[in-house]
């Protein structure tokens, strides 16, 4: 820095309460506590960054220490020895920290050790800890007790722009002051009056601009106000956007009016003039989220303009660009927009993806209408499918055969359910094949109940399934409908064993008393399976010789269920169906 230069930000530094920009309240309360003499022992200034948070700690120091007032006083002179050289920073009292550098306990013990000396020339011995959240937890305790209870004549100021990482035992400590964003209005009349200062030919247009991308922040805002300082007058608002490196507002709107008329050549003619111009396809993006947060609002409150953050001289623009494209599509738009600034940030190609992005939302809405226009023939259509999908029913028997599901006798007769069936079910809800496949050969349900669900897995094959537990139990409680704590147990041999459903009731030979026209030749086979059933036979054998009718019933016996099931399970693996394992000729 020059020795005749001094930045604007340095320049205009408020010296006193009352010159705090947008902080009206926290000025007012510490200027009450000076003059009741009510000084607490530490103090936490938190806020975002350039609000004035470091300032407010040097007009507190100056405050308690001005030589020419006979104790504290929110007006300070600025021009005695101790005003000036705490403005400076060159007070032997008043000691400033930065914490980003001084994180360890070494260095607040050095503190401490310091602050149990009297002062030398002030009357308060005042510490700035700018940037607090830095210190390390050790840092922080060692601090406890000194804020509680510090040597008389000592404040600490702590400042901070994220009070979230403080400890809550050093915040119950402090009196806490929230430096909030300076107001949009409270910048542009500070920036006039220094403009006006300095002698700087700036438009009010350019002004509006600089104050809202300083996002109210007013080191910033003056940063930024020094740079353009520098341009040949008179400085206009196309001047700022360039330097920013933003896109201008009149070309963001020209972008939405291209995507109102539904028009791609026209969106893309429009894109490929803002990149042409240089402008960032990111920054693009971003500026693009802002005009159309500005478009909903201005549908929804069309008498309000000030809510918006466009300039005055666009305004009269947003309200038929609110009313053509509607607040849906316009809620729509910004859903889409979501998360697609990282995905561009880290493209290779962001200029493509940013053209893909834009016909993606007028594909998005073209589709939306088209459904909305065509949802009421299609519910009349509906209906007309069912009707012939019931008549072909009547040729096979089967008709029982899609109410499998809740085929569960054995469930119903006895008290434990039927873990097989649970289990298919199980499978049938994962989403990946892959894992359905896995868990159908290796896996099985061997217990179940309203807490836990254990599955016995193949030990060679734990691993892989302990990293798809997350799917199974998701799959589980879809099924099941409700959350049960999924227990893996290893089974003792390399494979998963084999889960017999309750074949106990083979309920078959009963059925063969009442097709009792059974030959003499056939009962042989079966008299292992039901020999009390023999001495009922004798009689109604003679009423009926069929003899090729009894071959279907066991076939269904639990033998074959095991092959039955991974049958099922490969079918299902590839989106097919099990026509019939009991007859192969059909």
């Amino acid at each position: 820095m020059s020795p005749g230069y001094q930045p604007l930000h340095h320049k205009y530094r408020p010296q006193r309460f009352d010159q705090l920009v947008g902080q009206e309240a926290i000025a007012a309360t510490l200027g009450h506590a000076l003059t009741s003499n009510r000084i607490a022992p530490a103090y936490l200034f938190s806020g975002p960054r350039g609000t004035g948070k470091t300032s407010s700690a040097r007009i507190l120091a100056r405050s308690l220490n001005c030589l020419n007032s006979d104790g504290p006083t929110p007006e300070p002179c600025g021009t005695c020895e101790l005003c000036t050289t705490i403005a400076a920073g060159t007070a032997l009292d008043v000691i400033e920290i930065d914490a980003a550098s001084n994180t360890g306990v070494d260095n607040i013990r050095e503190l401490i050790e310091r602050s149990r000396f009297a002062p030398v020339q002030a009357r308060w011995k005042v510490y700035v800890v700018d940037e607090c959240h830095m210190l390390s937890t050790a840092a922080f305790n060692a601090l406890l007790k000194t804020l509680e209870e510090p040597p008389p004549q000592v404040v600490f100021v702590l400042a901070t722009t994220d009070p979230q990482r403080v400890l809550p035992t050093i915040l119950s400590r402090c009196q806490r002051f929230d430096f909030r964003r300076i107001p949009l209005d409270a910048l542009e009349a500070h920036l006039s009056w220094i403009a006006e200062q300095e002698a700087i030919e700036i438009q009010p247009e350019a002004i509006h601009v600089v104050a809202q991308r300083s996002q109210g922040g007013l080191r910033d805002a003056e940063s930024l106000l020094d740079q353009l300082s520098l341009l040949p007058p008179p400085i206009e608002a196309t001047a700022v956007w360039d330097l920013l490196g933003a896109v201008p507002e009149q070309e963001l709107l020209q972008l939405v009016q291209a995507m109102s008329s539904a028009e791609p050549v026209a969106l893309l003619e429009a894109t490929r003039n803002l990149l042409d111009r240089g402008r960032d396809p990111g920054a693009v993006l971003q500026g693009l989220a802002g005009i159309l947060r500005d478009l909903v609002l201005m549908a929804a409150a069309p008498d309000r303009p000030e809510l918006t953050g466009v300039s005055p001289q666009f305004r009269d623009q947003l309200p038929p660009l609110a009313k053509a494209l509607g607040r849906a599509r316009l809620l729509q738009w910004q859903a889409q927009l979501r998360g697609s600034e990282q995905q561009l940030r880290q493209s290779v190609q962001p200029r493509l993806w940013l053209e893909v992005l834009l016909l993606g939302l007028l594909a998005e809405a073209a589709t939306t209408v088209q459904a909305t226009t065509t949802s009421t023939p299609v519910a009349a259509a509906v209906p007309a499918r069912p009707a012939p999908t019931v008549a072909p029913t009547p040729s096979a028997a089967p008709a029982p055969a899609p109410e499998l599901p809740p085929v569960t006798p054995a469930a119903a007769e006895g008290t434990t359910p039927n873990l097989a069936e649970l289990w298919q079910q199980i499978l049938g809800s994962l989403e990946l094949p892959s894992t359905r496949m896995l868990l159908s050969q290796q896996g099985q349900l061997v217990r179940l109940d309203a807490n836990r669900a254990v599955v016995q897995v193949a030990s060679n094959w734990m691993g892989m399934v302990q990293s798809r537990a997350a799917l199974l139990e998701q799959a589980m409680a879809k099924a099941l409908g409700g959350s049960r704590q999924l227990v893996l147990e290893a089974s003792s041999g390399g494979a998963a064993p084999k889960v017999q459903p309750p074949p106990a009731p083979v309920v078959t030979p009963p059925v063969i008393n009442t097709p009792s026209p059974t030959p003499e030749p056939t009962p042989p086979a079966q008299t292992r399976a039901a020999p009390a059933a023999t001495p009922q036979l004798p009689e109604p054998v003679s009423q009926a010789p069929k003899p090729p009718e009894p071959k279907r019933p066991p076939a269904n016996t639990s033998e074959p269920s095991g092959l039955d099931r991974q049958a099922k399970n490969l079918a299902d693996f590839f989106n097919g169906q099990v026509l019939d394992m009991d007859n192969p000729e059909v």
